[in-house]
Parts: C-alpha cells; structure tokens; sequence
C-alpha cells in the first residue's frame, strides 16, 4: 500500500517513520518533507497548503491513506476536498478543525458542553477589551482567536502587560487576521499535560500522556517557541488520571461535535493544566503535537498505519498496543537565534550515521544541497530515546545529540526537569 504523509517537520518525519515500518507499506511519499524523509521516503515537491495538487498527485498515484500532519490544510479543508474525490485521509473536517482554527469557537463550544476550561471574555473592541483588561486581577491570560503558529497566547503578570498584548495582537495586528478578536481568560495554575486521542466520532483512545517544553532557555524561560523537547509518558498522570480526562474532556467534546453536526476523525489534541480542581483544558489541536508526536509513536507496539488506516474509515480498535514498561523523551535542536531571527544552510554532520537500536533522528528544519545534509529552519533535528525507564530514555536522548554537530547549535540541557 501507498501512504502519503503532508508536512515538512519533525513531526511528518515521526508519521512517515512510524507508517513506512508497517508490512503492509511498501511506499511512503512526504509533500513537501525534508533532508530525512528524503533518505527513508519520497519527497514531493508539493506545498501542505496546495490541497488541489496534492488531491492530484494521490489520485494519480493511488494513495492508500493521506496522513496530514500540519493544521493549516486542515482548516482550510483538505480532508473535505480529499472526500469528494473518493479518496482516503486521515484528519477531520473543517468544520470539526475549527476546535484550533478559532479559540473562540473552542471555548464557547466548551462552556455549551460542560468541558472544564479557565472562565474567560471575548472582544472584538480593543478599547473594551483594554478596559476589561485593566479592571481585572492578574495574572491572566491573552489569546489571538486565529492561528499564530503557535504564538498568540501572553500569559501576562499586569494589567499593563494585558494592554500590551491587546495592542500587539488587534492593533499592530502581529499575527494579521488572526487578531480579530481576543480571548482574556483567567490563568490556570498547576502542572501542563498533553493528550492525544486518536478519534472516529464518538470513540476515541487515547494514547500515552506527554509534556512538552515551549519556552526556549533552561528553568522554562524566555519566550515561547513551537517545542524544544518533550517525553512520553508522564509519570503523576495514571490511569485513574485518563479515566478522568476522558469522561470530562474527550467524550463530552467527541458527543458535542457529532450533536453539532461536525463529528470528529482525526487526532483531537487536548492540552491539558492539572489544577486542583482536576485537569482543565487550555487549548484543544486537532492534529498531531510536535515535538509529541517524536516521543509517542515510539512507544506504539501495534501498526501505526493499520491505526490511522482504520480510523479514517471510522473504525477504532479496543486498544492499542504499547511496548511495555518503555519511557521515550525527544531532544530539539534549534538554530541559535531561534525563536527569533537565525540563520541556515550550516552543514550537519552525526545525524545520518547516527543510528543506534534504541534511538532515531527526526529531522525539522533540514534539506539536502551538494554538500549534503544542512540546517534549513529554526527547529532543526529532534533526537529521540526510549529505555525502560524515563530517566534512561533522556540519557539516550541527549547521548544522540553530543554525537550531531552543526553551527550555531542551540538545545535546552534540562528536559524532563519537572519529574526528575
């Protein structure tokens, strides 16, 4: 069978990774990829925002099963478009996407369906949302409502720094249409998780729990950037923990969707605060996490194409199986510079020799040039480990990245801080 996996980061690699290891795969095609899906992959040079090329390019080349792996094409309907040509694609619908396209629609569609989330205010009046602001106790929260590639959340100490914020997004319109309108909501206190449940309307499993590090210097400082390292599965989150996220959280949101006409296939992401009241949502994805993705499919025993393959045709199994007693953690290694202005085409050198039995490197911000493998983005590679333990599987981790070398070389020293 053909797969197509749509995306050019550490996550598609992850998804074309896990999907070309099934023995029902003999092709795995990457549009657009990178420098390493283009070593265990095709790479097609198709944009993930031209959805009528690569609707195109998987009929012509009968597809099994197309994998999206960013939000965008999601959004804006690519699953839809894949439908109406008959063709497989694991995701949801766009209207079903709209649970990241729009936090607006997230937290109203919570607070309809009972979902527990921070009690919050929207605005599409700038001088009424500073007010609101201004009046109010901080710390809290500000949100752009549309995509910000993952940038459009202050978590702000003032109401000074609330204005700010307000002025950045509606004002100086940094993140453009997407700041319309702004979220102010209360700030949620306690520890960050991260769900994944693979979905097919009103079922859903869900996978092993994670956490991810956003901001870029060690201690969680400084700004946010798109992840730079995370592990799987989270040691205080047990069962009695998912049992309790998935009756609050995911079925209620699964129920809400279908009775609103908008059922959900695909990957619903919950990003998750574990406050005293229970977990709490923050902010719901509606594909896979990145750097997640690296450190969970590691830690699938059963065939990740038979699931997702599956799942688009609305079947889930029972369960799913996971290796046993396995810990995996994922290492980013940036461009110095990142998430702010850096630079690209420095050689790499370890990455394509490193190949150890219980690690993998997935690469983000790479391509390939006649002097082979050089960095390309901001995020460049994510180092993957996993042992019978966390502990171990971070030590793998960061063993990989002493052996990968390239200019100007930026990675966080103290993933997984919070457990051990």
């Amino acid at each position: 069978m053909k797969a197509l996996i749509v995306g050019s980061g550490g996550r598609e690699h992850a998804i074309a990774w896990a999907v070309g290891r099934s023995p029902q795969v003999d092709r795995v095609y990457c549009a657009p990829g990178n420098g390493g899906t283009a070593k265990t992959a095709t790479n097609v040079p198709i944009a993930a925002s031209a959805i009528e090329e690569l609707v195109e390019f998987a009929g012509t080349n009968r597809i099994d099963l197309t994998v999206v792996g960013p939000e965008a094409p999601l959004i804006d309907g690519i699953v839809d478009r894949f439908e109406r040509e008959g063709l497989r694609c694991f995701g949801p619908r766009s209207g079903a996407a709209r649970l990241e396209g729009s936090k607006v629609f997230a937290k109203e569609f919570m607070a309809r369906h009972g979902v527990p989330t921070a009690d919050f205010r929207v605005f599409d009046d700038v001088e009424r949302a500073k007010a609101h602001a201004e009046a109010r106790t901080a710390p809290m929260v500000v949100k752009a409502d549309g995509l910000a590639a993952g940038k459009g959340v202050y978590v702000v100490r003032s109401g000074g720094e609330a204005i700010d914020a307000i002025d950045e997004i509606m004002v100086q319109r940094k993140f453009g249409g997407a700041g319309d309108r702004v979220i102010v909501e209360d700030c949620l206190e306690g520890q960050e998780v991260s769900v994944h449940a693979i979905c097919a309307g009103e079922r859903g499993f869900m996978l092993p729990s994670s956490q991810d590090h956003k901001q870029i210097y060690d201690g969680d400082k400084g700004p946010n950037t798109g992840g730079m390292g995370a592990y799987a599965p989270v040691p205080w989150f047990g069962d009695e923990e998912r049992a309790r996220v998935y009756s609050t959280i995911i079925e209620p949101t699964l129920a809400g969707m279908s009775a609103e006409g908008e059922p959900f296939a695909g990957v619903l992401y919950a990003g998750l605060m574990q406050t005293d009241r229970g977990p709490m949502v923050l902010e719901f994805n509606v594909r896979f996490g990145d750097p997640e993705t690296q450190v969970l499919l590691p830690l699938i025993k059963s065939d990740v194409f038979e699931l997702l393959y599956r799942a688009s045709q609305g079947e889930l199994p029972h369960s799913v199986e996971l290796w046993e007693g396995r810990s995996a953690a994922t290492i980013v290694m940036a461009a110095s510079g990142y998430p702010g202005s850096y630079g690209k085409g420095f050689a790499i050198t370890g990455a394509d020799e490193f190949a150890p039995g219980n690690a993998v490197v997935f690469h983000a911000g790479t391509a390939r040039d006649d002097r082979g493998l050089v960095t390309s983005g901001g995020r460049v590679l994510a180092v993957t480990g996993w042992d019978d333990d966390l502990r171990g599987a971070i030590e793998v981790a960061y063993e990989g990245v002493e052996k990968i070398q390239f200019e100007q070389a930026y990675w966080r020293t103290d993933i997984g801080h919070r457990v051990l």
